[in-house]
Formats: structure tokens, C-alpha cells, sequence
């Protein structure tokens, strides 16, 4: 789990996952990157996150990986991202293909829906919570 302040700067990040998994004998690497697109007249997104409950999060997918002799990873933006950059990356290696496609989807649907981390909309200036596309984690509350 990394999380860095602005945009990431993702062919380092993705270069020193390489390097760190390159001898593993892993045959699969699969990243997934997210990149902040032009909509809604926004200059970029904000996030905030909440590090415990998503460090407790992320453990929980590590657990999962290793079971199935696999490793996850991400970088997640915190502030400001502007559009075209990205703000947002994970990866899984594994052994087998099959295992590593199957989770890198699993993980970013469930990072999407789970993860406590709120966005926010750039829009002249001011970050204005992005409500309709944001998803509610059962039991949180909304920071505002």
C-alpha cells in the first residue's frame, strides 16, 4: 500500500514493482492504471482517505492473494490529481495467468466500492464532494 500527495508518477511505480517481483518466478504481472478523465467541467479530482480501515482493508486482500500463491499492490493518490493524471494504480503478480486476471478485476471493483476513500470534484477552484459518483461504505459516514 502506497500513497502519495498529487499525481502518481506511474512509470516509476510500476517499474520498481517490476524490479521488486522481476525474480519471483511469478508468470504473470497485471497492472491496472486509473487515470482522472475530462467531465463535468472538472480541472481534476481530491481525494481524502482514511489509512487505518484501508490498511485493514488491504490486509485483508493480501490474505486472499497469498492463498492463491499470488501479490497485490497499489499507489493511491491523496489531494489533488489533475486531469490526465493518474491517481490511481494496482497490480497482481501470480504464477498463473488465470489467477492474476481474475483478481486484478475482483481487487479494483472491490477497492472501487470498499476502500475509504472519498473524492471530490475540481471545479473552479473548489472541491466539491463528488456525491453521484461516489459509493458509501456501510457504516461510514460522509466527509464533507
Amino acid at each position: 500500500m502506497e500513497l502519495y500527495n498529487g499525481s502518481l508518477n506511474i512509470p516509476e511505480i510500476i517499474s520498481r514493482w517490476y524490479n521488486l517481483e522481476q525474480n519471483s518466478n511469478n508468470g504473470a504481472f497485471i497492472p491496472f492504471i486509473g487515470i482522472v478523465r475530462a467531465e463535468n467541467s472538472i480541472s481534476g479530482l481530491s481525494f481524502d482517505i482514511y489509512e487505518p480501515l484501508l490498511k485493514n482493508w488491504f490486509i485483508d486482500w493480501q490474505k486472499k492473494a497469498e492463498k492463491l500463491n499470488a501479490k497485490v499492490k497499489f499507489a493511491h493518490s491523496t489531494g489533488d490529481v489533475p486531469i490526465h493524471t493518474s491517481s490511481y494504480v494496482s497490480a497482481v503478480f501470480s504464477p498463473k495467468r488465470d489467477v492474476a486476471l481474475k483478481m486484478i478485476v475482483d481487487f479494483v471493483e472491490d477497492f472501487k466500492a470498499n476502500a475509504p476513500i472519498w473524492k471530490y470534484d475540481l471545479i473552479e477552484g473548489k472541491r466539491i464532494y463528488a456525491e453521484s459518483r461516489s459509493k458509501k461504505i456501510i457504516g461510514s459516514g460522509i466527509l464533507i
